[in-house]
């Protein structure tokens, strides 16, 4: 709620945020996506980033906003456009904070990734490593994506 009374001016949808408690493990969902208004919260599975997670642990060891690091980054974020792009359809990220400024420099989106997916929890304990985005499930995705939509917020830490 913090986040966002302090962007509250860039923030034009406020009804749905999304926060990513990255002090779970990937192999626990961690994704909330709160609906306000309705006092409703869906979780969902999402992975971080190969750089903030070095040794494949399945834990996030730390944040980077480097451009190259591969990690994830924390703060709040503001939804951008939808696109398709290499993973598919995914969807634009703006960083609003100091730690997350570089998010669209460094191609941080919302994508779906077959290494988030209930077969490879089975198999390694673990979700795969984004390049720092925030990969989810593939059925997940459509409505990931139509929740958020463009203009709203999503915030990341632990």
């Amino acid at each position: 709620m913090d986040a966002l009374a302090r962007h509250g001016s860039k923030v034009r949808q406020r009804d749905v945020v999304g926060i990513v408690d990255f002090a779970a493990p990937s192999r626990a969902p961690r994704f909330h996506l709160v609906d306000l208004a309705a006092g409703k919260v869906d979780t969902l599975l999402v992975a971080h980033g190969k750089g903030s997670d070095p040794g494949h642990s399945g834990w996030l060891q730390k944040f980077s906003n480097v451009p190259g690091s591969e990690a994830s980054s924390s703060g709040a974020y503001l939804t951008g456009e939808e696109y398709i792009g290499k993973h598919g359809r995914s969807q634009r990220l703006i960083g609003l904070d100091p730690s997350n400024d570089l998010a669209e420099e460094r191609a941080i989106v919302i994508h779906a990734a077959d290494y988030v997916s209930a077969e490879v929890l089975q198999t390694q304990g673990k979700l795969g490593r984004s390049q720092g985005c925030f990969a989810v499930r593939q059925e997940d995705l459509d409505s990931v994506l139509a929740r958020l939509g463009e203009g709203r917020l999503i915030f990341a830490g632990r």
